[in-house]
């Protein structure tokens, strides 16, 4: 599939690791840029999140042998199967028998969502998966979040740091949330929904959406789509894990359900124009759950997360699953 790709490391801190040269010098050096399939199935493989890594190397311009070491010191050397799967996607060769088991290991589990569940994704295009991680595990994670966002949850005038990404925390690795990004619950859950466990997990960031105020008001972004809108729009998913009790009016994941059903047709009318422009909070629902409840939803539904008018920050991590046979569209 790739045999244009470079398969070539330098023999430094990391393994031979296809591609990461190229990106590297696409980034720093000004090089030809990465298939943007290549370079985010390379940045999942090592266990990065893009914007950090983004951020390294356009502020720091550093040598590939400086950017080796920072992969080291910040996530390790790559798990030997995730990079066995990595290379047999890309040159189209036999994975490592670990890696082959795994995925087995996720394709014979028994079904997490039923029937009803599927049903409700089938016409509202999100569903919940209840207790996606333990309450122990959530209660690590709700720390962690709580020491990123300097702030106590008794002290309400630290919950309002400027350093913050609107409602999000740019901080990526922690133990505590391996609990869901190595769960096989989780895994299952998106295999479902896809129809297969080949799938590879991104390396997203944490939510911290305090309460809205006059001097502090919502933070967050309005109902949109994080997928161009490019016909005919490929099929995904994103999720966010409730790490606390999570109320309607807390900050509460919101969208239009079922829209996915029509976008095809709007875009031919209302959303002909200017789609991410058009208000369609008449139409939304908020979306409650229970700390560990797991909401994913499928990519073409509008959605976003609302303003907290409640008296406890909402306190989430985000993840995903995807295929690399997804397509990766021109955005408009």
């Amino acid at each position: 599939m790739h045999e244009d790709m470079a398969y070539r490391s330098s023999e430094g801190a990391l393994p031979e690791i296809a591609c990461l040269v190229e990106y590297h010098a696409a980034q720093v050096l000004g090089g030809y840029p990465l298939d943007e399939m290549v370079g985010k199935l390379l940045l999942d493989t090592l266990g990065l999140g893009i914007q950090e890594t983004l951020t390294f190397l356009h502020r720091e311009r550093p040598g590939f042998e400086r950017f080796e070491q920072w992969i080291v010191d910040t996530v390790g050397t790559p798990d030997p199967d995730q990079l066995s799967r990595y290379h047999g996607w890309l040159f189209e060769m036999p994975v490592s028998d670990g890696a082959s088991e795994r995925l087995r290991v996720i394709e014979d589990m028994p079904p997490v969502f039923d029937d009803a569940a599927l049903s409700h994704w089938d016409t509202h295009g999100y569903v919940i998966l209840p207790d996606a991680i333990s309450a122990e595990e959530a209660a690590a994670v709700r720390s962690f979040i709580w020491r990123a966002a300097d702030a106590k949850p008794d002290i309400p005038q630290s919950w309002y740091n400027s350093q913050f990404d609107g409602i999000m925390i740019s901080r990526y690795h922690d133990r505590s949330l391996d609990a869901a990004r190595r769960s096989a619950r989780v895994h299952k859950a998106f295999a479902q929904l896809w129809g297969t466990a080949d799938l590879w997990l991104t390396v997203d960031r944490i939510g911290f959406n305090p309460p809205a105020t006059p001097d502090h008001p919502f933070a967050g972004s309005e109902l949109h789509w994080d997928v161009s809108l490019m016909r005919p729009i490929p099929f995904g998913t994103q999720a966010v894990l409730y790490l606390d009790d999570t109320a309607n009016n807390q900050g509460a994941f919101r969208c239009v359900p079922g829209f996915h059903l029509g976008i095809e047709e709007w875009l031919d009318g209302p959303g002909k124009s200017n789609p991410r422009s058009v208000d369609l909070s008449d139409q939304q629902v908020f979306v409650s759950g229970k700390a560990g409840d797991l909401v994913i939803w499928r990519q073409d539904l509008p959605h976003g997360a609302s303003a907290n008018l409640a008296h406890a920050p909402r306190l989430v991590q985000y993840l995903n699953y995807y295929s690399p046979r997804m397509q990766i569209r021109r955005w408009i």
